[in-house]
């Protein structure tokens, strides 16, 4: 039985505000998403540490701080014309292409 890939609202690259869990408020950049599990990784938020063993690539080891996943139903996107987090429409234009649109003001996040 094949894994079945998530649709995501938001993609990598954009700018999100963490709504619920320990990092509440906390705005990043989304750095990875992971769309069988439907979870996505912000930069400086979520960090945890991990303890690395030496190796040929990293000889000293140690204690390695890194982003740990969150659910993608954790964050949304944030407008800067608004300053918060919104919800986001998809307009069609006339030639076909789907754009994601700020709910509230209007203003494009895709260019």
């Amino acid at each position: 039985m094949a894994i079945e890939k998530k649709k995501l609202h938001v993609k990598k690259g954009d700018n999100v505000v963490v709504i619920t869990g320990k990092d509440a408020g906390k705005k990043g950049k989304i750095i990875n998403v992971d769309t069988k599990a439907g979870r996505v990784y912000v930069d400086k938020v979520n960090v945890v540490s991990r303890h690395t063993k030496p190796t040929p690539g990293a000889p000293q080891g140690g204690i390695v701080k890194k982003e740990a996943a969150i659910d993608s139903s954790n964050v949304m996107l944030f407008c800067s014309k608004c300053g918060k987090g919104v919800r986001v429409k998809k307009e069609i234009a006339a030639d076909g292409t789907k754009t994601r649109v700020c709910a509230i003001c209007g203003s494009k996040f895709d260019k």
